[in-house]
């Protein structure tokens, strides 16, 4: 046990730099592991089955995002949890939020399944999609499957935060490498050689879920943890479940609100999208381009998130023991790491847009190809401003004001962004949807920018004794 502790203990005595790229680094392998899941998926469909068959997967995106932002409610908010009370010298509670993780995890992830087996087609009715599409018919067989993997993905994905705020970002990332190869192995066998089309792209994800799932669970329950998962010592306790709740709902909120705007988007692109495009199918066409965009910012957004993942355990250590001044130069450091990514995202847009929509649809109709790629210029054109915006919005969790976070957290995916989709979209139709992005995205900067400079300011004057040593921040502040 000595050695495990001394794994979270360096999170307050190795340099900055060395800690943001050892968490980050596995962080963000273990995002993008995650959203390859989507990405392949998509390529094998585009190349295997067809151009509208993406705009059907499009149609369950909002679904399982909606099921991610549970995932991260109780796994970021347990993370946040142990990290802090580890620096603060709390073992048991640290033990408490984990063991509390795993049920509230399973419970969601029964509940998901329960309540998407029988209600599928009423779900599936409220997505987007307009009367008589095709794309119906994909979305419901994708569903349908991928429900019964809902256990395993909010286990592997939830409990993988806990392994990294103990200080093991490397079993994370391996346990989402696992799954992500594995699925990138089974997409082309089960979607082209069994010629099971989405079907087989469903079942891929859920056999890799499952495996990433067992790998986690097997490491959170070994003595190789600093803190295990012992179901035998579990009692449940409402204190616990709220604090979890308090210190996860500023990125349940951000995931919750991007289900929202996915869904938003996706009836707003069906419905004008049939007159914008000329053509017969033009509702299926677009919500396709807008499919693809979509897991292209994805590809982009995930590294920043793993950015974010690897810091939270260093800002929450060393706020939960003081060193304000290495928190302040975690953050900073995770702010110029994020905005690097976002820089380079969107010069690669700007440049290649067309090819990246080929790679999901190779044989893209006339109108796949004339509308996704200028969609995408226009949706990233103030994408380098989002590394901070993400980061900044987490860091108020860190100094025990969540309300504030979910706040900035909000702010892009629904006080600014429904609002313009909504108002753009009836002035301008299609385009009025897709310009709306960078329009929100400005507002949120320039928010952002004025709490974080003031939040700053105060951390900067902040004493070393500001907090008493068995307390920790107040997550109704």
């Amino acid at each position: 046990m000595l050695a495990n502790s001394d794994a979270a203990g360096r999170l307050g005595t190795q340099s900055i730099g060395k800690l943001l790229l050892k968490f980050s680094v596995p962080a963000i392998t273990g995002m993008l592991c995650n959203a390859l899941y989507n990405v392949v998926d998509r390529i094998f469909v585009g190349q295997g089955v067809n151009e509208i068959a993406l705009g059907g997967i499009s149609l369950v995106l909002p679904l399982m995002t909606f099921g991610m932002a549970f995932a991260m409610l109780f796994g970021i908010g347990a993370a946040n949890m142990i990290s802090m009370r580890l620096g603060q010298g709390r073992h048991q509670e640290a033990q408490n939020a984990i063991n509390h993780c795993f049920f509230l995890l399973t419970g969601a992830g029964v509940f998901m399944i329960t309540a998407g087996l029988l209600f599928l087609d009423p779900i599936l009715s409220l997505m987007g999609a307009v009367k008589g599409s095709e794309a119906l018919h994909y979305a419901r067989d994708y569903f349908r499957i991928t429900l019964y993997g809902s256990v395993f993905f909010m286990v592997s994905f939830g409990l993988s935060h806990c392994t990294r705020a103990q200080g093991f970002p490397a079993v994370t990332m391996t346990g989402m490498i696992m799954g992500a190869v594995l699925n990138t192995i089974l997409d082309p066998v089960f979607i082209i050689v069994f010629q099971w089309g989405v079907k087989g792209a469903a079942w891929a994800t859920v056999v890799s879920q499952f495996v990433s799932g067992v790998y986690i669970l097997r490491f959170i329950m070994s003595k190789k943890a600093v803190v295990r998962l012992n179901i035998s010592i579990f009692r449940p306790q409402g204190a616990i479940i709220r604090q979890i709740l308090a210190f996860g709902s500023a990125q349940f909120l951000l995931q919750f609100m991007m289900s929202a705007v996915q869904l938003l988007n996706n009836t707003s692109v069906g419905w004008y999208g049939a007159d914008a495009l000329g053509v017969a199918n033009g509702g299926d066409v677009a919500l396709s381009g807008m499919n693809i965009n979509g897991v292209i910012l994805m590809l982009i957004l995930m590294p920043v998130f793993g950015i974010n993942q690897g810091a939270q355990p260093i800002l929450g250590f060393n706020y939960g023991a003081k060193k304000f001044d290495r928190v302040l130069r975690a953050y900073l450091g995770a702010i110029a790491a994020a905005s690097s990514i976002c820089l380079f995202g969107f010069i690669m847009i700007q440049a290649f847009s067309v090819q990246m929509v080929s790679v999901f649809a190779p044989e893209g109709s006339a109108a796949l190809m004339s509308f996704a790629p200028r969609a995408m210029r226009i949706m990233m054109l103030l994408m380098p401003l989002a590394g901070f915006q993400i980061v900044s919005a987490n860091f108020f969790v860190v100094t025990g004001r969540p309300k504030t976070s979910i706040f900035l957290s909000m702010l892009r995916q629904c006080i600014a962004l429904i609002p313009c989709i909504l108002i753009f979209g009836k002035i301008w139709g299609l385009w009025g949807v897709v310009a709306a992005t960078p329009v929100a995205d400005a507002f949120s900067f320039l928010l952002t920018g004025i709490m974080i400079f003031f939040e700053l300011k105060k951390l900067r004057g902040k004493p070393k004794a500001g907090l008493d040593a068995g307390s920790a921040p107040n997550p109704s502040s």
